[in-house]
């Protein structure tokens, strides 16, 4: 069995502003890397993500390996997961008007932990699209104060 998951949403706005969104590390900063991005998801480059308010107890960075990147349609990478990298597409379909974006997420052994950790990356991407929904249609930031704290440790 291979752990795999696909996400999807359709935003109410042209291909060219949504991929853009995402492509460009000041807007993808608004929404979603709140501690920054090193750079915009050109093909072959490799650029920091940065997570400030990162649902654990302090803030995580990690890299971004772009595999492959075709304007307003693809965009391809590998980043690390646990201790190995997993593989990341997210498409950019028209409709009409409007942008279907689907996010997949692939890479993930065949174990409980492994498994565990696919639901939580599932997790954030969905919270990812739901975010950049409401940003590039409503110039909202939804994860703003979404999870600092949120998951910390009790301690005794």
């Amino acid at each position: 069995m291979e752990l795999k998951f696909e996400v999807s949403i359709k935003i109410q706005k042209g291909v060219e502003e949504v991929f853009d969104a995402v492509y460009n590390p000041e807007k993808l900063s608004g929404y979603f890397t709140n501690g920054g991005a090193s750079g915009p998801l050109d093909e072959g480059k490799t650029v920091i993500w940065k997570f400030d308010d990162n649902p654990g107890d302090k803030p995580v960075e990690g890299e971004v390996h772009v595999r492959k990147m075709v304007r307003n349609e693809l965009i391809e990478f590998e980043w690390m997961g646990s201790d190995h990298m997993t593989q990341t597409s997210i498409k950019f379909e028209r409709s009409g008007p409007d942008t279907v974006v689907k996010i997949s997420e692939t890479g993930w052994e065949e174990n409980q932990a492994d498994l565990d950790r696919s639901y939580m990356n599932c997790f954030g991407w969905s919270q990812m699209i739901c975010a950049l929904k409401a940003y590039v249609e409503y110039g909202i930031n939804l994860r703003k104060g979404a999870f600092g704290g949120l998951y910390k440790t009790a301690k005794p």
